[in-house]
């Protein structure tokens, strides 16, 4: 029997026939699961953790490619799931504790910096007097300020401050605030990098151009094929390596200066339009990866 790999994901569309197309490729089978319909159940002689698609038994690997939004109870018992597979000694690619550092922006800035790799200049907080006082520092200085929300991906929710009047509506944002430089480029187009690193390789890049500051390409971005320097490479796999993640999306600017700055790490990239600008066929290379990983697994003792 091949074996079966569980692809968490609540919208499979493009992404997901791409990852059945390359774990049936290899001789593994797959099944798309919402972590929604996942639930623990502790009766004698059931299964503790129940997976639809699985019922009596567990994936032989996991591939995360969603964790449905929710109320904090909601995305705790999600992350909950994934943790309790790693208990299980199950492999989660990218795991839970992953996914907890990089979906937060303050906890992936932080620990950029711990790294000592060079991050936009961030306050994270959820006072709004000590907000205004970072906002007023950075533009004594004359730097404009980007406020995001904590949880949030594709360019949503972000606000570009440049002056008293650009002050926010701050309770947009669940009263903790994300704060950080806007760092100049010297181009009046707004762009940056995507780098794409799968096992500690960046295995493509492209640029990503907007008329707008939002350089996204949900919120109607341009991208453009960029073979990058070794300066590139190296931050980018560093700050993989410091969110502790087998792969993820980095993004990043440079400044007037040429200095890179991290602005950005995905635990659960999209990649169709890197793909489509590279050529890369991104599934075969993120299952080959999966799969070696999967056959190096030591189990939850000695689990990274």
């Amino acid at each position: 029997m091949s074996r079966h790999i569980a692809i968490f994901t609540d919208d499979p569309g493009w992404h997901g026939k791409e990852l059945h197309k390359a774990f049936n490729a290899r001789g593994y089978r797959c099944t798309n699961v919402s972590l929604t319909d996942c639930y623990f159940r502790t009766d004698p002689g059931t299964t503790c953790l129940v997976i639809p698609g699985f019922e009596g038994t567990l994936p032989d690997g996991v591939f995360v490619r969603g964790v449905p939004g929710g109320t904090l109870e909601e995305v705790v018992f999600y992350l909950d799931v994934l943790h309790a597979l790693r208990e299980l000694n199950v492999f989660v690619y990218n795991d839970a504790r992953a996914i907890e550092r990089s979906v937060d922006k303050g906890m992936t800035s932080f620990l950029l910096n711990q790294a000592g790799l060079a991050t936009p200049p961030t306050w994270v907080g959820n006072h709004v007097h000590q907000a205004y006082t970072f906002i007023r520092q950075q533009q004594d200085r004359g730097c404009k300020i980007v406020i995001k929300p904590l949880f949030g991906s594709q360019g949503k929710g972000l606000q570009l401050i440049t002056g008293p009047r650009d002050m926010t509506d701050f309770t947009l944002y669940n009263r903790v605030y994300y704060l950080q430089r806007y760092i100049e480029t010297g181009i009046n187009d707004a762009h940056d990098w995507r780098l794409f690193v799968i096992g500690g390789q960046v295995v493509a890049a492209m640029k990503r151009q907007s008329d707008h500051w939002i350089t996204n390409v949900s919120a109607g971005g341009r991208c453009y094929p960029a073979a990058l320097d070794d300066a590139f490479v190296e931050i980018a796999c560093a700050a993989v390596r410091a969110v502790r993640m087998q792969y993820g999306g980095v993004d990043v600017l440079s400044d007037r200066e040429g200095k890179l700055w991290v602005t950005e790490v995905n635990s659960i990239p999209a990649w169709r339009g890197l793909q489509r600008v590279s050529g890369v066929i991104f599934a075969e290379q993120l299952v080959a990866n999966f799969l070696d990983c999967l056959q190096e697994y030591p189990g939850v003792e000695q689990a990274i």
